[in-house]
């Protein structure tokens, strides 16, 4: 009986919580930090982002705007992939890991975001191009620029099949990748 009340109890106190930061989320835009809470003095910060949104980011030589994921790392697309398959798998999957989400969103870019079905899950297209990340790369910071045929991809990008695919002219240099 002891162990039902603790449990009873522990559960209301996770819903009465649950409640408590469903209300102060809902009038508080995303991204915003609210207040801190009288009690503990913590912030509360409200990270239901984008799967893909853009950022300006120096691309060689140039502050391009780039596609970023949720976490801020440059987004990638392979020139070999079609828009129905991609083509990295294996040990190349491992340095570009390719971008997943079951229902992907996107802020800031006008074109068709979509999750496609592959090996690695749902993966996420934009205007028929795979997405990848580089892993490289950190937040902010573009390394993969033109190694191994993979390209930043930015809003500007061509509908991959219709049109020609528009890409930065400066690949990186940097860590020798030449697979």
């Amino acid at each position: 009986m002891y162990h039902r009340r603790v449990g009873l109890l522990s559960g209301a106190a996770a819903l009465s919580s649950f409640f408590a930061l469903g209300a102060a989320g809902s009038t508080a835009p995303v991204g915003a930090t609210l207040p801190p809470q009288a009690s503990s003095g913590t912030h509360l910060t409200i990270t239901k982002l984008a799967t893909i949104r853009t950022e300006p980011i120096v691309v060689g030589t140039r502050v391009e705007t780039v596609l970023v994921n949720s976490k801020g790392l440059p987004l990638y697309y392979f020139r070999a992939d079609t828009p129905t398959k991609s083509k990295v798998s294996g040990g190349l999957a491992s340095l570009w890991p390719p971008v997943v989400a079951a229902k992907p969103t996107a802020t800031g870019v006008q074109g068709k975001v979509v999750a496609l079905k592959q090996a690695a899950g749902p993966q996420v297209s934009y205007k028929g191009h795979f997405l990848y990340t580089f892993i490289d790369d950190s937040p902010g910071h573009v390394t993969g620029q033109g190694v191994s045929n993979f390209f930043v991809v930015t809003p500007k990008i061509g509908t991959l099949g219709s049109t020609p695919t528009v890409s930065s002219a400066t690949p990186s240099t940097s860590h020798g990748y030449g697979y």
